[in-house]
């Protein structure tokens, strides 16, 4: 049983060292739905592991042995490695936890930041806003859940936003692509997948490169979506292109919510290279293998608070002959 509950760190491991790769070899969309789920489940399976670690270390203190009517002797023949070791476990889990809620928190500020954005932007046609500005750029707002004039009920909702330096500097079918591209990002409501990401890497450090490489997914799956809209991926690429450049040019910096996205936010050079190439292909064997792992993940969670439970159970008991002959069977 003890080994089982080692399998979230192994899984976290491997997750960290292919995680990226997993992004680009997926289909966008599917790569978007599945990886912010099994980072989240990799994270708090490892949370899980530390916590049990650092509580089986706290539980030894006569103080709370007492509290919880357990023997410290028989905790202590349970333990998998050295108090110090444990106690350390303990302190990451409270550290990685602090950091998951501060994630939390800002994640929620930017979208109230978002939506009232949306809210003084008023009510447009299909929540397409056009502003007056000489700095082209172009990108999508999310709101919180309600009901907005041109959109379906439910969900999250928004505004996508271009000023008319971006129309000026893109033809036509340029700005239905880029237009497209924007109107993928709400309906695909990629602002929950972002902050999903960013909350398991701020739960777990070493998933940090594959929440930026979700981030590559979107992008490449709003770009999909724009050059089926269209039907031409070489002109998705050209508008993509243009685009960037023409945000480049200027110096100008704009302040607007992070949880904003934009089709010239990053990975350009990646993203027309990919749309330059053929349409990508379903990767079923490599999806079933994400899946595996965060099964493989929650069945190791799932013995290690077993576990726990178990050698608290066993403590509680009376330290008698029979008892402490038993111990070195739990230990194993």
């Amino acid at each position: 049983m003890w080994s089982l509950m080692w399998l979230p760190l192994a899984v976290n491991l491997v997750l960290a060292a292919t995680g990226p790769t997993l992004a680009r070899a997926l289909h966008p969309r599917v790569g978007v739905r599945l990886l912010p789920g099994a980072m989240l489940v990799v994270a708090s399976g490892t949370g899980v592991v530390l916590a049990s670690l650092g509580f089986l270390a706290l539980a030894q203190i006569p103080a709370v042995a007492a509290m919880g009517n357990w023997s410290p002797i028989a905790l202590r023949a349970t333990q998998l490695g050295p108090v110090p070791v444990e106690v350390t476990a303990g302190v990451a889990m409270l550290l990685l936890l602090a950091s998951a809620l501060r994630q939390t928190l800002h994640a929620g500020r930017l979208l109230v930041r978002a939506d009232a954005t949306c809210r003084r932007c008023g009510a447009h046609t299909h929540g397409l806003v056009v502003v007056e500005d000489d700095v082209p750029d172009a990108y999508a707002l999310p709101t919180l859940p309600r009901h907005i004039p041109g959109h379906p009920p439910g969900g999250i909702n928004g505004r996508i936003v271009v000023s008319t330096a971006m129309l000026r500097a893109l033809s036509a079918d340029e700005r239905r692509v880029v237009l497209a591209h924007e109107a993928a990002h709400l309906a695909g409501h990629h602002h929950l997948y972002v902050q999903l990401a960013e909350l398991a890497a701020a739960a777990n450090p070493l998933l940090r490169p594959t929440a930026r490489a979700v981030r590559l997914s979107i992008e490449r799956e709003a770009d999909e979506a724009a050059a089926a809209e269209v039907g031409d991926r070489r002109l998705a690429a050209r508008a993509l292109a243009r685009a960037a450049l023409a945000k480049a040019e200027t110096s100008k910096q704009r302040r607007v919510a992070r949880v904003a996205l934009a089709a010239t936010d990053g990975f350009v050079a990646q993203r027309a290279t990919a749309l330059l190439s053929p349409a990508p292909r379903p990767r079923r064997l490599l999806a079933a293998g994400l899946v595996l792992l965060a099964a493989v993940t929650l069945m190791g969670t799932a013995a290690a608070a077993n576990r726990t439970d178990d050698s608290l159970d066993a403590a509680e008991r009376p330290v008698t002959a029979t008892a402490l002959a038993a111990l070195p069977a739990l230990a194993g």
